[in-house]
C-alpha cells in the first residue's frame, strides 16, 4: 500500500514540475499560490522509505497572507489589491458620503473624515484607490483598513433594552417614580456599607462608606451586627427610596454560603430600620426601601463577562472625569468629592475598595434605566 502512494505521488511531483500540468506541486500562474515546499514522512513500515509530502508551515503562511495582501507590502498598488467591483464600491461610498456616515467606518472617524470631504471638495471625486492616499493622516496601511472596513461593515449588535421594572423587588408602579426627587443607593460589603445619595438632576449629594468591625468577625451576634446596621442607618441621609443591592450570589455554591448568609442579613436588617412601618397592600402607599438586581447594573454598564460581574472602578473614574470634561456628564460628582476620590479607584491602589463604586454606578443606572422606562 505505502508502495502505491509513494508511486503515485512521486508521479504527482514529476508530473507537476517537469510536465507544466496541473498537479499538487505544481507551479502556479500569477496570483496563486507559491510553489510549497517538498517535505517528507518517514514509513513506519520500511525505514527506508520517504514519502514526499508539502510544509504545513509555507503553506499556513500562504493563506494568512493571502488574506491581508496589501497591509505589509507597502510598494504593491493598493488597486492591485482589489477586484474593479471592489474599487468602485469604495470609491463610491468615499466621494459620496458625507462627514458624519464616513465617521462610521473603522479609523475615520474625527479628523480624518474631514479631510475626505475637504480633499475631494478642492480636488474633485477620488478616481484611484491610490489617490486616497494624498489625504492628511491617511497612510498605506490605514487606509488598507478602512478600505476593508467598506468592504466589509461590522454590524453593530442592537442592545437589549433592559427593564427597571423586572429587575426591582418587590414588584411596584413605576409611576411612584415619577414625583421622587432623590434616592440613596446602598451596597453593603464584607466589612463595610456604601452609599450614594443622588437627586433627579443627576447630582451627587453625598457619596461615602462606613467601617462595620463586627461583620465576618468569629460567632456570629446578631447584637453585633445590629450596632454596625444601625450605625449607618442613624447617619444616612433622608431620601424619597432606598435602594439595596441584591447580590447575585448562588446558593448551589456551598463555599460563598458565609457571605451569602452575611449579605442577607444586613439585607434584612437595613429593611427593617429604614422602614419599620409595614403598609397594607390596599392602600396603595409606595415601599421606601427597594432592592435593585447587582447583574442589572452589571448589564447596564457592560460589566458582565458571562454570569459574573467584573470591577467597576474604571467606569467610575470614567464618569468622574466626564463630570468636569463634558458640558453633559452622565452624573454631575462635586468637586469636593472629586477630590476626595480622585485617587480611590486606580489599580494598586484602591484603598476605598468597590462598594462606594457599586453604590454609585446602581444610582446611575436607576435613574437611567427609569428614563428608558417612561420614554
Amino acid at each position: 500500500m505505502m508502495w502505491v502512494a509513494r508511486r503515485f505521488l512521486s508521479s504527482v511531483v514529476q508530473s507537476g514540475h517537469y510536465a507544466g500540468l496541473s498537479g499538487l506541486f505544481r507551479r502556479p500562474q500569477h496570483g496563486g499560490l507559491p510553489e510549497l515546499e517538498l517535505r517528507y514522512l518517514q514509513c513506519t513500515c520500511c525505514w527506508r522509505s520517504l514519502v514526499p509530502v508539502a510544509g504545513f508551515e509555507t503553506l499556513n503562511a500562504t493563506l494568512s497572507s493571502a488574506s491581508e495582501p496589501c497591509k505589509e507590502d507597502t510598494q504593491r498598488p493598493l488597486d492591485a489589491c482589489y477586484t474593479s467591483e471592489q474599487r468602485d464600491t469604495i470609491l463610491r461610498l468615499l466621494n459620496n458620503a458625507t462627514s458624519s456616515e464616513l465617521a462610521d467606518v473603522k479609523l475615520l472617524r474625527g479628523r480624518k473624515c474631514v479631510n475626505i470631504v475637504e480633499y475631494r471638495t478642492k480636488n474633485g471625486p477620488f478616481k484611484t484607490l491610490e489617490s486616497v492616499l494624498n489625504v492628511p493622516l491617511l497612510k498605506h496601511k490605514s487606509a488598507v483598513t478602512v478600505f476593508d472596513s467598506i468592504l466589509n461593515p461590522v454590524r453593530k449588535q442592537k442592545k437589549v433594552k433592559i427593564q427597571l421594572a423586572k429587575f426591582i423587588r418587590p414588584e411596584v408602579d413605576m409611576s411612584w417614580f415619577e414625583d421622587a426627587n432623590s434616592i440613596v443607593s446602598i451596597v453593603c460589603g464584607t466589612n463595610k456599607i456604601a452609599w450614594a445619595h443622588v437627586d433627579r438632576g443627576m447630582k451627587v449629594l453625598d457619596w461615602q462608606q462606613l467601617d462595620c468591625p463586627n461583620f465576618l468577625k468569629g460567632t456570629y451576634m446578631a447584637s453585633s451586627y445590629l450596632n454596625d446596621v444601625s450605625a449607618v442607618v442613624a447617619v444616612l441621609p433622608p431620601a424619597d427610596f432606598y435602594i439595596i443591592e441584591k447580590s447575585s450570589i448562588s446558593v448551589q455554591n456551598t463555599a460563598l454560603f458565609p457571605i451569602m448568609a452575611h449579605m442577607r442579613v444586613v439585607e434584612a436588617m437595613l429593611f427593617a430600620l429604614l422602614e419599620p412601618q409595614i403598609s397594607p397592600p390596599e392602600s396603595n402607599i409606595p415601599p421606601r426601601v427597594l432592592n435593585m438586581m447587582r447583574s442589572a447594573v452589571g448589564r447596564h454598564f457592560g460589566l458582565m463577562v458571562g454570569e459574573c460581574r467584573t470591577s467597576s472602578a474604571q467606569t467610575v473614574q470614567q464618569l468622574m472625569t466626564e463630570s468636569v470634561t463634558q458640558k453633559l456628564p452622565r452624573i454631575n460628582v462635586p468637586s469636593k468629592l472629586l477630590v476626595k476620590y480622585r485617587n480611590s479607584f486606580q489599580m494598586g491602589n484602591r484603598k476605598e475598595g468597590d462598594e462606594l463604586c457599586d453604590a454609585l454606578l446602581q444610582a446611575v443606572a436607576f435613574y437611567e434605566l427609569l428614563s428608558e422606562t417612561s420614554s
